[in-house]
C-alpha cells in the first residue's frame, strides 16, 4: 500500500518532481535524459503495513533530533507529542510529509542510516544481510533509496506475506493439534465418566439389596409397635381411670384451700385496717408537730420584727466588695465536706434554698479553653441560667478583673455576674461571699483550686471540682 493514507489529501504536497531532481534520487538518474523533456517520475510502491509502519516509527523517533526550522510545519505540533503517541496519532501527517518533502526524508535519512549502523551501510549499497530483518530493510531502502531501492520493498512484501502466510498455516496446524488434543480429553473424560456410571449403578443395586431388607425389618417393627400401641392403649384407659379419682381429691383439697384463703384474707383485712388507724395516729402527731414548729418561727419572725428583705447576702458583697470586719464563721464544721462524686452537685443543688458559687475562668479554661475569654465567660453564664431556671436555686459566678467588662450581655434570670477589683483575685471575693452568707445555708463552690477549696471549706461551704459543673453543664 502506499505510504500516505486516504485522509491524509488536506495535506501540504509538493512538486515530487522537482524535489526528486533537486536532492539526486538514484532512480530518477537511472531514466534516460534524450527524452527531450523532464523524466518520467515512477510513483510511489505499495508499502506492506508492517514496513509502513516502521517508516513512521522510525521517522517519529529522530522527528525531536531535528533543528526546529528543518522540521515541516505539519509536523512541528506532532514533535511535541510524547514518545508513544507521536508514532500513533502523527503517522497520517509524517507519511504525507516523508511522500511530498524529499528534502525532509533526506533529513530523516541522514540520522535513521547513522543510528542503523552497518545494516545501513548495507541498504545504501543496495545489498541486504541475510540475516537482517526484511521490514528494517524495507523501511531503510524507502528512506535511503538506493539503486534497486523498489526491489529490496518488493522482496520484503514477498517475505512478509510468506511469514503471514506461515504464521495462518502454523495457527491452522496448532488449531487442528488443539481439537485432536481436545477430542483425546473427551474420549478419556467419556471412559472416566462410563466407569464411574457402572460403578454407581452397581453400587445403586446394592443400595437397592440393603432397602429390601431394611423394608422387610421395618415390617416386622412395625407389627411389634402395633401390639405394643395395644396394650399401651389399655394401660391409659387404667391410668385415666386413676387420673380421675385422683382429679377428683384435688378439686376437694382446692375447695378447703380456697376456704382457708378466705379466712386469712379476712384476718389480713382486719390487719391492714388496724395499721391504718396506727397510721393515722402517727400522721396526726407528725403534722401537730410540724404546725408547732412553723407557728412557732412565724411568732418568732414576727417577736423580732423580721420584714421580707429585697437583698440577699451575696448582693451585699456585690455592692460593697469590701471586707466586713468581725464577720466570724459560725459552725463550719457542721456543713464542710469535701467530695469528687459527681452527682454530689446535684444532690446539693436539691437543698433548700442553696446558693452556687462558680469560680469562672478556673471552669472555663479546664472544660473549654480553645475558645476567646468572651466565648468563655458567654458559654459559662448561659449554662449556669439554665440551672437556675431548673432549680431555682441562687448561683454566683465570679471572674477575674480589674475592672467590669464592657459589652457583656444581660445575666440571665438568677445568675449574678461578678468581676473582681483591681488588686483583689476571685479567689478573695468567692472567700467573701461564702462568709456573708448565715451558718446552716447550703453554699456549693466550684473550683478545682485547691487553695479556694480549703479556704471556703474552713468557712462551712461545701467545694466541689470543675468537673462536676462541665458534666452538669453537658447533660444539659
Amino acid at each position: 500500500m502506499p505510504l500516505t493514507e486516504p485522509h491524509d489529501d488536506h495535506l501540504p504536497q509538493e512538486d515530487p518532481v522537482a524535489v526528486d531532481g533537486a536532492v539526486g534520487d538514484p532512480d530518477i538518474g537511472d531514466t534516460p535524459a534524450d527524452s527531450g523533456g523532464d523524466p518520467p517520475v515512477e510513483p510511489e510502491p505499495t508499502l506492506p503495513e508492517p514496513v509502513r509502519q516502521r517508516i513512521v516509527a522510525l521517522t517519529a523517533t529522530v522527528l525531536p533530533t531535528l533543528p526546529a526550522d528543518e522540521v515541516p510545519v505539519p509536523l512541528r505540533r506532532v514533535a511535541k507529542f510524547a514518545p508513544n503517541r507521536r508514532a500513533r496519532l502523527g503517522a497520517p501527517a509524517i507519511a504525507a510529509q516523508l511522500t511530498a518533502d524529499p528534502l525532509f526524508r533526506q533529513r530523516v535519512t541522514a540520522r535513521v542510516l547513522a543510528d542503523a549502523g552497518d545494516l545501513g551501510a548495507a541498504v545504501v549499497e543496495g545489498t541486504a544481510p541475510a540475516a537482517a530483518d526484511p521490514v528494517e530493510v524495507a523501511a531503510l531502502a524507502y528512506l535511503a533509496r538506493p539503486r534497486g531501492w523498489r526491489e529490496l520493498i518488493d522482496a520484503s512484501g514477498a517475505a512478509v506475506r510468506a511469514e503471514a502466510d506461515s504464521a495462518v498455516v502454523a495457527e491452522l496446524v496448532r488449531e487442528a493439534e488443539q481439537r485432536a488434543t481436545r477430542a483425546e480429553h473427551d474420549r478419556a473424560v467419556a471412559r472416566v465418566e462410563a466407569e464411574k456410571l457402572r460403578d454407581e449403578l452397581a453400587r445403586v443395586r446394592e443400595e437397592l439389596g440393603q432397602l429390601r431388607e431394611e423394608s422387610r425389618q421395618l415390617a416386622r417393627t412395625l407389627r411389634e409397635t402395633q401390639a405394643r400401641e395395644r396394650k399401651a392403649t389399655e394401660v391409659l384407659a387404667t391410668e385415666r381411670g386413676r387420673a380421675a379419682r385422683a382429679s377428683a381429691d384435688v378439686d376437694a383439697e382446692l375447695r378447703r384451700a380456697r376456704a382457708r384463703l378466705a379466712e386469712a384474707e379476712a384476718a389480713a383485712g382486719v390487719a391492714r385496717a388496724s395499721a391504718k388507724e396506727a397510721r393515722s395516729v402517727d400522721d396526726a402527731r407528725l403534722w401537730l408537730l410540724l404546725e408547732t414548729i412553723g407557728q412557732a418561727a412565724v411568732g418568732l419572725r414576727r417577736e423580732l420584727a423580721l420584714d421580707p428583705v429585697d437583698k440577699l447576702p451575696a448582693d451585699f458583697v456585690a455592692d460593697a466588695f469590701a471586707e466586713q470586719p468581725g464577720t466570724a464563721p459560725a459552725g463550719p464544721a457542721a456543713r464542710a465536706r469535701d467530695t469528687d462524686d459527681p452527682a454530689r452537685l446535684d444532690q446539693l443543688l436539691a437543698l433548700p434554698r442553696a446558693h452556687l458559687v462558680v469560680d469562672g475562668y478556673n471552669v472555663t479554661k479546664r472544660g473549654f479553653g480553645e475558645m476567646s475569654l468572651e466565648q468563655q465567660r458567654k458559654r459559662l453564664i448561659t449554662g449556669l441560667g439554665g440551672i437556675a431556671a431548673q432549680t431555682g436555686d441562687e448561683v454566683t459566678v465570679v471572674f477575674d478583673g480589674a475592672e467590669r467588662m464592657h459589652g457583656l450581655p444581660p445575666a440571665p434570670r438568677g445568675v449574678r455576674v461578678l468581676f473582681s477589683r483591681k488588686g483583689e483575685t476571685a479567689d478573695e471575693l468567692i472567700r467573701r461571699l461564702v462568709r456573708a452568707e448565715p451558718a446552716g445555708r447550703p453554699v456549693v463552690v466550684v473550683s478545682s483550686d485547691r487553695e479556694v477549696a480549703d479556704g471556703v471549706r474552713r468557712h462551712g461551704a461545701y467545694p466541689l471540682g470543675a468537673d462536676s459543673l462541665l458534666r452538669r453543664l453537658a447533660r444539659s
